[in-house]
């Protein structure tokens, strides 16, 4: 157990996922002591799989890397910011065309390792089953909050709990992929190309989904069949497929762009009878490429199903499967009722929230809320006032959407260009206009940093 010294009592950081790691990691930094809490492997979620900080449960993927796409400007803000998460998502990345996507075993290893060795962060091993009563607390217990811990948390704020089902892809192994038939391309042969593609013919497709369609899903746990919520941006896979044949064509098995350069030049227009009529992309887990995600195959199927639904994608027939898909429930606070744009509680300001708990939908908005909330922690700490950013950064935008919208109808948010104030004048190209808003951002990002630090120095001073 850490031996602090400090004056200044420690501030208390409970769940150790992506939102926790950053706000244990800033608040540290700034030079206040640290209590993280993490109930594993004491108590395991549903969706887990190790004792590591950080697990990436769904994907290994934070999104688009070009800071004119909307993850892509959120990753650029936080690497301006300083984010540990993002930082250790640099240095262990794979390939994954335009994304950021990484080697999640050495990626949480390294956070792990790191948030040990900090002389300001003392970790503890254990579940909190109440919130605390005093002293400045963020919660970053993320979507799967220990019941003990939940029920606290719906006595507090006086309201249940926001659900919705969320499920991830399953993973198999690079040498069991049949590189016969699947063919390495990005779409339309941009960027290097770091999918491996399974490409259908129409009877092919059609079998599979006929298949999936009629495959035997796992029970679900906790809710009833019929009043379960999927999030739209995660819906499995066999529900995508029910909605209509051809549903998943324009979705994860959509084929523009994608050809085998092995039957000649894609261009070609002789060659468009060789184009594949659906394609399954599997996207690499690991720098090795030992491992590979079948990306948008997020499913409920029970576990035998999916070997043999799965191995009836063209180049799978007999993949090595080392994880199979799961699901689980997200649960969220209604934020728009309980939340300042600053991550704190209208009713108990010294308590903060961060992550999916808060409606923030994605790896790198779980971030830049553990960012906010930490840095605001330490703030408080140091008797500072709390900050909120600028609505025209997509950070900011986010947290005060959550912290704003209809309470009645309030639904997860992920980064996107929607919840941004508009230009000052129009720009009908989509290009240039999310490059016009990437602009604004990261200029007014810079100034409010050199405000903040501004204030800052002349509190010290005083």
């Amino acid at each position: 157990m850490t031996d602090f010294s400090s004056s200044i009592a420690p501030v208390t950081v409970i769940g150790a996922g992506l939102a926790g790691t950053e706000a244990a990691w800033q608040i540290a930094q700034a030079g206040v002591d640290v209590i993280l809490y993490e109930m594993r492997p004491q108590r395991l979620s549903p969706a887990h799989h190790t004792d590591q900080v950080a697990e990436l449960v769904c994907s290994n993927s934070f999104g688009a890397m070009a800071s004119n796409r909307a993850a892509g400007l959120l990753h650029q803000e936080l690497r301006q910011l300083n984010s540990l998460i993002i930082g250790s998502a640099d240095r262990h990345a794979v390939p994954a065309g335009g994304a950021l996507a990484v080697d999640r075993g050495t990626f949480s290893q390294d956070l792990t390792q790191r948030l040990s060795q900090h002389p300001r962060i003392d970790f503890r091993r254990e579940e909190v089953p109440q919130l605390p009563r005093d002293g400045i607390t963020v919660l970053a217990t993320g979507p799967l909050t220990s019941a003990a811990l939940g029920e606290d948390l719906q006595r507090f704020t006086g309201q249940d709990y926001c659900s919705f089902f969320d499920a991830a892809s399953p993973i198999v192994v690079g040498d069991s992929i049949n590189r016969e038939v699947a063919f390495l391309a990005s779409r339309y042969d941009r960027g290097e190309a770091a999918y491996l593609n399974c490409p259908f013919d129409r009877d092919q497709y059609l079998h599979f989904w006929t298949a999936l369609t009629s495959a035997e899903q796992a029970e679900l746990k906790d809710f009833d069949r019929e009043t379960a919520q999927f999030f739209e941006g995660c819906l499995p896979l066999e529900e995508q497929a029910r909605r209509g044949e051809d549903t998943m064509r324009y979705g994860p098995l959509k084929p523009v762009g994608l050809f085998d350069a092995r039957l000649g030049d894609f261009k070609d227009p002789v060659n468009k009878a060789k184009r594949p009529y659906a394609v399954a992309q599997l996207r690499q887990e690991d720098k090795a490429g030992q491992l590979w995600n079948l990306v948008g195959f997020q499913t409920n199927l029970r576990w035998g199903e999916q070997k043999r639904v799965f191995r009836l994608i063209p180049g799978l027939e007999n993949a090595e499967f080392v994880r199979m898909g799961v699901m689980h429930r997200n649960t969220f606070i209604n934020a728009p009722t309980l939340l300042n744009p600053s991550l704190q509680f209208h009713k108990q300001p010294t308590l903060l929230a961060c992550g999916q708990l808060i409606g923030t939908e994605g790896y790198t908005a779980a971030t830049a809320g553990g960012w906010l909330a930490g840095t605001n922690a330490a703030r408080l700490a140091l008797g500072l006032a709390p900050v909120t950013l600028p609505p025209t950064l997509m950070s900011g935008a986010l947290f005060q959407f959550i912290s704003s919208a209809s309470p009645k109808h309030f639904q997860p948010m992920p980064p996107n260009f929607g919840i941004l104030p508009p230009l000052p004048q129009r720009i009908r190209n989509k290009q240039d206009r999310y490059g016009a808003y990437r602009d604004r951002a990261l200029d007014d990002l810079a100034t409010w940093q050199r405000q903040i630090q501004g204030v800052a120095q002349g509190v010290t001073q005083a």
